[in-house]
């Protein structure tokens, strides 16, 4: 009678303890999107939190996380509204937050309302914690030729710091490029840019504008982002229009030496890394940045897409996540970009 009594004790202790631990399971699994929108979502880890970014437009918000696959429930804070009337005060673009040299930078583009005037600025925190402390407007960042630039990413190789960014040649739209140059400090590019790629290849060229009864047609070189893979150096970016669903990223791989402005040490795959899937139900997946696994096991990728073809460039980009791998060349393997309704585990160390 006694053994009866103690399982009858036990048995509910025991469907606690399961139903305990399969909530545990489940907190640790998740699915995309991170947010229900957020486009060029970027994010910089340290101290054991991620601090994330993407366009807002209107102004520059973070957000502070031990787990991004949990975004939706992070501490979140606007850290810069520009003031009326310059020529940073619409149309911010693409912020990015860094941390170098004992400071907090975030990078990005604005204008006055104007595209034709967009350039990149950066703002600067000496805060250990960027959700505190005083943002400052450290002011803009270019090169001596000045002219139209966006989605500015920076980079140490071999402790000289770099920004690539994309920029037009001239002072007229119809190209966008992938330009690089070195920095003097976080807030100051030292000597000319060097054009290191530019969209000529067919996937790359999907940008008529169908808005207007004669569309000019855009060629998109744009977000590139550095990646690593212990001695070797990448570059990812977004091609064609963010407005068509052939929006796509490419691979440029450094083949040099030593000096990444020779233009020529820059290799471009022959066909996107990454790319919509209508299997999946995922368009224009694009404008991607990195991130390593609280424990640094693993390799993840966030991007905007749509779910839906046709969405093109506003509010129904949202930012997702997943893991990739490496070929046996070096170069990444990102696959096909996972369905929404696809439960992944989250990052591991969490």
């Amino acid at each position: 009678m006694k053994h009866f009594i103690l399982i009858l004790f036990l048995i509910p202790a025991l469907l606690i303890s399961c139903k305990t631990q399969s909530q545990d399971n489940d907190k640790r699994m998740f699915s995309n999107p991170l947010l229900p929108s957020g486009a060029d979502p970027f994010s910089f880890y340290k101290d054991g939190y991620y601090y994330y970014t993407h366009t807002l437009g209107n102004r520059i918000a973070i957000w502070k996380t031990k787990d991004l696959a949990d975004l939706k429930n992070a501490e979140r804070k606007d850290i810069f509204t520009p003031p009326a009337g310059t020529l940073y005060s619409k149309q911010l673009w693409a912020p990015e937050i860094h941390f170098i040299e004992n400071k907090w930078y975030v990078y990005f583009a604005a204008d006055d309302g104007n595209n034709n005037n967009h350039r990149m600025y950066v703002l600067e925190n000496e805060s250990a914690d960027p959700m505190t402390g005083e943002w400052k407007f450290k002011g803009k960042i270019a090169d001596p030729a000045d002219k139209w630039a966006i989605d500015g990413n920076v980079f140490f190789y071999r402790e000289q710091l770099y920004m690539i960014w994309s920029g037009w040649e001239g002072d007229v739209n119809g190209q966008q490029n992938i330009y690089i140059a070195k920095m003097k400090n976080p807030w100051t590019i030292d000597g000319s840019r060097v054009c290191i790629s530019k969209p000529e290849l067919e996937w790359e060229t999907h940008g008529d504008l169908n808005d207007a009864d004669n569309p000019p047609h855009v060629s998109v070189n744009e977000g590139p982002q550095a990646l690593f893979n212990s001695d070797k150096l990448f570059i990812v970016y977004s091609a064609s229009g963010c407005w068509t669903d052939y929006y796509a990223l490419g691979l440029l791989r450094f083949t040099g030496n030593n000096n990444l402005l020779d233009s020529a040490a820059w290799k471009k795959a022959p066909q996107p890394v990454f790319k919509q899937s209508k299997e999946n139900r995922v368009y224009a997946p694009g404008h991607n940045s990195f991130f390593k696994s609280p424990d640094g096991k693993e390799d993840w990728i966030l991007y905007h897409a749509n779910a839906l073809p046709g969405q093109g460039c506003g509010g129904h980009r949202s930012p997702r996540a997943q893991p990739f791998t490496w070929n046996s060349d070096g170069t990444p393997r990102f696959g096909s970009p996972v369905k929404t309704e696809m439960m992944l585990p989250v990052p591991s160390g969490r």
